[in-house]
């Protein structure tokens, strides 16, 4: 009999990649073939790339192998990932990869010349052209002479990489490569999806976040976000726009009251929880008449602008200090769910970790649950890691009961999101979830 629905996190997608390079700074400790962690050794030829067994190896080679000679020609320079990747698609074309399909249904399927290479919008784009003219150069030391595409037709092998690829990311859904999906490829973004992809080392994997009505699943109404989603709607469309170019449409940039929640000020009246837009012309709280003085918009300007100067220089290093500073600034003018508010909590939250102030941790990621859990979504990777650390946390902390709870919350998440077979969910969250649940049995004796 066949499904007349599919269930929330189901697998609807498996995917090996086209081409994929993982990131320069991981190559020590993953594995260039499985993108997996731990001990890893050289390519006795190149001593470029790194692998975590033999069999990883003997894979790579067919693959490999001609760019192992390039590679140990180059010597000790560190190639450009973006120049590794985009040679390794030349070469997979090269070997045949144009009639390669990637398959998203059992019929239905994507070449690498069904891509859209977006070559009229890379042409405008200053900052792309200069990243491909720096790209052939390198390419040169990549690629033999004779093997190389003309310069129109490598132009839109660039643009279907940039447009097509994905981050790879590992279990804390930080980003350690790039990868090229073509049946993947298919999916659209949406600000609201139904479907998340997650990765099993350079494996893809798409699952739904709700249930699906129908026997086949039609890909044109199957919604992955391509950005973070804990961004204004002006932000969300600019990188959309600078990166994918197009102008997303999606529900929940129409939606004007969530972006009034996300640039929210407080209302001067503490037993409102109703969030004021400093941009309209208004002069009451629209929920309690409370006056909304020039000295409070004054006020909200100054700090939203503080804030944002800070988050922007804290990109690669975080200071927990500064991260007290804003939210010290912040209180009782930015609304519980103004985004900025937000991401300053999640600064302090992840530096307050590698810090092992514990309970400032908790009391920043317990704060900051209700924002990631409304903005990311209710089913999100990100909302269930951090609910794992919180929980985590709280286990080491001896909070039996809280802990529970969390690692509990992060269970059903992480089933939907993960599967069951995910390793983040059999090697982490079970074990986690074992060791709550005696943490809060111990309390009870």
């Amino acid at each position: 009999m066949r499904k007349l629905f599919h269930k929330q996190g189901s697998l609807i997608l498996k995917e090996t990649p086209f081409a994929c390079v993982l990131q320069s700074r991981y190559r020590a400790e993953r594995c260039d073939k499985c993108f997996k962690p731990g001990k890893v050794l050289k390519c006795s030829s190149c001593l470029y790339v790194r692998y975590c067994n033999r069999l990883c190896q003997k894979e790579a080679w067919p693959d490999h192998q001609e760019e192992c000679g390039k590679l140990k020609e180059i010597g000790d320079r560190v190639v450009p990932d973006a120049g590794l990747m985009m040679s390794r698609i030349i070469r997979k074309l090269l070997k045949g990869g144009d009639v390669m399909k990637g398959y998203y249904t059992d019929k239905c399927y994507r070449r690498f010349w069904d891509l859209m290479p977006h070559e009229e919008d890379i042409k405008k784009d200053e900052k792309r052209m200069e990243h491909f003219q720096s790209l052939t150069v390198v390419l040169r030391s990549l690629i033999d002479e004779a093997a190389m595409p003309g310069n129109q037709e490598l132009l839109r092998i660039f643009g279907k990489m940039c447009i097509n690829s994905f981050n790879i990311l590992d279990d804390e859904m930080n980003s350690i490569g790039t990868g090229m999906y073509l049946g993947a490829s298919i999916m659209d973004h949406s600000c609201r999806p139904n479907a998340v992809a997650i990765f099993d080392g350079c494996n893809l994997n798409v699952r739904l976040l709700e249930d699906y009505n129908g026997a086949e699943i039609d890909f044109s109404k199957i919604f992955i976000s391509y950005i973070d989603l804990l961004n204004p709607t002006d932000v969300r469309r600019d990188m959309l726009r600078k990166r994918y170019y197009f102008e997303c449409g999606c529900e929940r940039c129409r939606d004007e009251q969530e972006l009034k929640l996300m640039n929210g000020a407080a209302c001067a009246n503490a037993q409102c929880d109703e969030p004021i837009s400093m941009t309209a012309r208004q002069d009451r709280c629209p929920g309690c008449s409370t006056a909304i003085k020039q000295t409070e918009r004054d006020k909200f300007r100054e700090i939203s602008a503080f804030t944002m100067t800070q988050l922007e220089q804290m990109k690669d290093v975080t200071y927990l200090d500064i991260c007290q500073l804003c939210l010290s600034k912040q209180e009782k003018v930015f609304h519980p769910f103004n985004v900025w508010y937000l991401k300053t909590l999640d600064l302090a939250f992840e530096s307050a970790i590698e810090m092992e102030k514990w309970e400032d941790a908790i009391d920043y990621g317990s704060r900051l649950k209700d924002g990631f859990k409304r903005f990311n979504g209710a089913f999100h990777p990100l909302y269930a890691l951090l609910l794992l650390k919180l929980g985590k946390i709280e286990i080491y902390l001896k909070h039996g009961k809280e802990a529970l709870m969390n690692v509990n919350e992060s269970e059903k998440i992480l089933r939907i999101t993960h599967g069951e077979e995910h390793d983040l969910y059999k090697k982490q969250l079970i074990p986690l979830l074992c060791q709550a649940a005696t943490e809060y049995e111990q309390m009870d004796k």
